[in-house]
């Protein structure tokens, strides 16, 4: 094979464990996911041309010590600080020497047969730069992957759930990015980022990943400035993949909500007129407003109150501003 694997992963230990075995797997067939996770697999024939990294960034739990004792011939790295998802995905990307690269959330698994579905893929599409593959969560509902350039009306599409009636009309559901069938190869915007087949000498060519966005809609600016190259990015369900999904965030609510919004700032910042600016600034304000309003009211009427005052918190942070600075 001719795809090297890149994983970046934050205080998820066991998911990465999971993840890494159905890699390894994946790659030499040499036993079950299961029997993976049971012991340390051998891995003594990989390399950087087909093989594995995993970048570690700055995690406080046994990740890396995980990796480097059960899985001796991944490539580790381990960072002292967090570097956010790009500049960590940077780096080990620049680590391999392969003509493809799937780089992975440390929550996702693997499918038999994904790396050679994936590597066919881009052998036979030479247009393409990027290929999101189709994800299902863990409860084996499909999640929507693809999107358009996130717009002010794509936003407020998104945020008032008009998506999710959207996907009850049959003539309408099929014509919108995030509400298809998910079920053939397209050309789209932009994928979801847990999982990423990229060509690596497009990749290198626009210059990576952004190192200056955290996390979030880093791989809406990297499709971004590679259709700006005139490369595609498609999606394509030659295989499929779980994702869990938040697991090295959710701990983190507040924080990750205001990252959200602060990378969606410094998309339009990149590649959008200040009079969408403005008009993302009134969106925002004014879901915050609202947000806080109904989190306030319901507070006292739920039984999750300790996430609805983390909420209130958040909307209170964007209400204040801290979003548009934030990364600036």
């Amino acid at each position: 094979m001719s795809i090297a694997v890149c994983i970046v992963s934050h205080n998820t230990s066991e998911l990465l464990r999971e993840c890494l075995c159905s890699v390894i797997s994946n790659q030499y067939s040499v036993c079950s996911i299961q029997r993976a996770i049971n012991s340390p697999l051998n891995t003594e024939h990989c390399s950087l041309n087909t093989g594995v990294v995993v970048v570690d960034n700055a995690s406080t739990d046994d990740s890396a010590e995980m990796v480097a004792t059960e899985f001796p011939a991944v490539a580790l790295y381990r960072s002292e600080t967090n570097l956010g998802y790009g500049a960590a995905a940077n780096r080990a990307i620049a680590a391999c020497h392969s003509p493809y690269v799937l780089l992975l959330n440390s929550d996702t698994l693997l499918q038999p047969g994904a790396l050679p579905a994936l590597e066919t893929y881009l052998d036979e599409h030479s247009q393409v730069a990027m290929v999101g593959p189709r994800y299902f969560n863990a409860n084996g509902k499909l999640q929507p992957s693809c999107f358009p350039f996130p717009t002010p009306l794509d936003i407020f599409l998104d945020v008032t759930h008009a998506y999710d009636l959207i996907a009850h009309v049959p003539f309408l559901r099929e014509k919108v990015m995030r509400t298809w069938a998910h079920d053939r190869p397209r050309r789209v915007p932009w994928v979801l980022g847990a999982a990423l087949a990229i060509r690596r000498a497009a990749f290198q060519a626009v210059g990576g990943f952004d190192d200056s966005f955290f996390m979030y809609y880093e791989e809406a600016d990297l499709c971004y400035r590679l259709a700006q190259a005139g490369c595609e990015t498609h999606f394509a369900p030659v295989t499929d993949i779980v994702h869990i999904g938040g697991a090295s965030t959710q701990q983190q609510r507040a924080d990750m909500i205001v990252q959200l919004y602060a990378s969606l700032a410094q998309f339009y910042r990149r590649h959008y007129s200040r009079v969408r600016q403005v008009e993302l600034a009134m969106l925002v304000s004014s879901v915050a407003f609202a947000r806080l309003i109904r989190d306030s009211l319901a507070i006292g009427f739920t039984r999750d109150q300790n996430e609805r005052a983390v909420d209130i918190h958040a909307w209170r942070r964007l209400l204040a501003g801290e979003w548009q600075t934030l990364g600036n």
